[in-house]
């Protein structure tokens, strides 16, 4: 007896498309990447309505977040975020300085660093931050809904086997020069996806 086949999805369609346009290509990474691509559009929109619950943006959420998890007293230097949240010092200002004016940070004097300053993450801070945590793994959960416990961890180890060797090479790694996200207006959106 054959196992049931999977639902078709679009990728389906795009796929069936580009195999009769182009026989000459082997086309078959779009079969996984393709879904990587629409489901991080997906994860995008799902952690958009559970930070905005909390008025919340996502960069405003990855700078608490690692402040969150360095632990108590949740502080790190203006580098340790740059590092966590790969983006340009100058971006990692602009971002203190805007969470310092919403009360959810604030800056202190480093007592390593005559000249260097923390930041940490106030109780206010620590309180959002926990809460709009708990709606994104509920979002994140029903997103996965589909997949039984072993395949979720299934899924894991694979992506997790592609993804290393990724992040360890200077040459593929993200470029913490730039950020792929824009800010206008007080508004976060990523860059244009290319699919």
């Amino acid at each position: 007896m054959t196992a049931p086949r999977p639902p078709a999805d679009d990728v389906d369609a795009i796929v069936a498309a580009w195999r009769r346009e182009r026989p000459d290509l082997d086309v078959s990474p779009l079969e996984v990447l393709s879904r990587v691509s629409r489901l991080a559009r997906r994860l995008d929109l799902a952690r958009g309505s559970a930070f905005s619950v909390h008025q919340l943006e996502g960069w405003a959420f990855d700078v608490l977040s690692a402040l969150r998890r360095a632990g108590e007293p949740y502080e790190l230097s203006p580098g340790q975020l740059v590092q966590q949240t790969l983006v340009t010092s100058g971006t990692m200002t602009n971002r203190v300085d805007r969470l310092v004016r919403t009360g959810l940070v604030e800056r202190r004097p480093d007592p390593g660093d005559r000249r260097g300053v923390l930041v940490r993450l106030t109780t206010a801070g620590r309180d959002v931050v926990d809460s709009a945590m708990a709606d994104l793994i509920e979002q994140e959960k029903s997103l996965l809904s589909e997949l039984s416990p072993t395949e979720r961890s299934e899924l894991a180890t694979l992506l997790r086997r592609m993804l290393a060797p990724l992040e360890t090479r200077p040459d593929t790694r993200t470029d913490t020069r730039t950020d792929t996200r824009t800010e206008t207006r007080g508004e976060t959106r990523p860059a244009a996806a290319a699919d």
